[in-house]
């Protein structure tokens, strides 16, 4: 066990707990919709009724997209993990860096299925899983509607953590709902551009890694933003292989993602660099501080077996389907282990 840094912050706990949920239910008549086949982009398409498959709150769990909510978990429990080394952890402003985080994820999420929409990206000929403004499940008033409650809910935890930790909680909370909705939307959507990557390593990596941290210490270390950077790196893989398998109708709607502007190819080159340094800067961890404990991160190298063949081998939508969501529990699998390496 490492000794306890002598320079760390230290204060006294706070106990200060936020609170602050809604939900809301839909109903919907019955429609029928597309659900791509094993066959990818040309393959055949069975007809389901949303009556008896996707219907009132199941609609709305499809929009909120649950399995990308890891890319807010982990960089929010290594954040936690050093607080919790450095002896500065607070559990109030921790839940409510949670809350925030998943508020922003699933915010972004539905600002994406309507500017997708919009802007040609999502048809009847994708691929990877419905969405539910181009299935006509929601309408866009709806999801627009429901994106601003879940930015309304990461402002309330924005507020509290402001009352905490002072403003620069204000500037990292609004920059943050600006860049989920800018990835997509508004005049020069930059995920359309190619930096789609650079948005989630900086949001989903330095920032939430660096944030949480934050408004526990109220002060920063240079050993934090290096614990972020394989969280930054993982969920940016997770993209990677979101493009890879939207490449070819990414590039029909003009959506010129990195993967659209490298090639499949490339593209797999980039998936396996990406991941390779994951792992590099999680070991490099201990020399700057961490301790042997940082070797806890090898734990998850077999996670990223299946998800590394199917980028490598495959062009088949369900498999690079099944990529996305082995790379997203690779993601969060590697966020925990950096965590408790962080705080031990």
């Amino acid at each position: 066990m490492r000794p306890r840094c002598s320079t760390c912050p230290t204060r006294a706990r706070r106990a200060r707990t936020p609170s602050s949920r809604s939900a809301s239910r839909t109903s919907r008549s019955s429609r029928a919709f597309r659900r791509p086949s094993s066959g990818g982009v040309s393959g055949g398409a069975a007809r389901v009724t949303a009556s008896s498959d996707l219907s009132g709150l199941k609609v709305w769990v499809l929009a909120a997209r649950l399995p990308t909510l890891t890319a807010a978990v982990a960089p929010v429990a290594v954040g936690t993990g050093v607080a919790v080394h450095d002896e500065v952890f607070d559990l109030g402003p921790a839940l409510a860096a949670l809350l925030g985080a998943l508020a922003i994820q699933v915010g972004a999420n539905l600002a994406n299925d309507v500017s997708d929409f919009r802007r040609g990206a999502d048809t009847a000929e994708r691929i990877g899983p419905p969405r539910v403004t181009q299935l006509g499940l929601l309408s866009q008033r709806q999801v627009l509607t429901a994106m601003w409650g879940a930015f309304a809910v990461a402002t309330l935890a924005g507020v509290y953590l402001t009352a905490v930790a002072g403003w620069p909680v204000i500037a990292a909370g609004v920059a943050s709902i600006l860049a989920a909705i800018a990835y997509t939307g508004g005049p020069w959507p930059f995920g359309y551009r190619g930096l789609g990557e650079v948005f989630t390593f900086v949001f989903f990596g330095l920032v939430a890694v660096a944030g949480t941290y934050y408004v526990q210490a109220e002060t920063l270390r240079l050993e934090v933003l290096a614990a972020a950077v394989p969280v930054g790196f993982t969920v940016s893989a997770i993209l990677i292989v979101n493009n890879v398998r939207d490449i070819e109708t990414d590039a029909v709607a003009g959506k010129r993602t990195l993967a659209v502007m490298l090639g499949r190819r490339l593209s797999r080159w980039q998936f396996s660099v990406t991941l390779a340094l994951a792992w590099l800067t999680a070991v490099a961890l201990w020399p700057v501080g961490f301790g042997p404990q940082a070797l806890l991160a090898l734990l998850a190298l077999p996670l990223a077996i299946g998800p590394l063949r199917a980028v490598l081998r495959s062009e088949d939508g369900p498999t690079l389907n099944s990529a996305l969501r082995a790379t997203a529990r690779l993601h969060l699998a590697l966020g925990l282990l950096i965590a408790v390496g962080a705080a031990l």
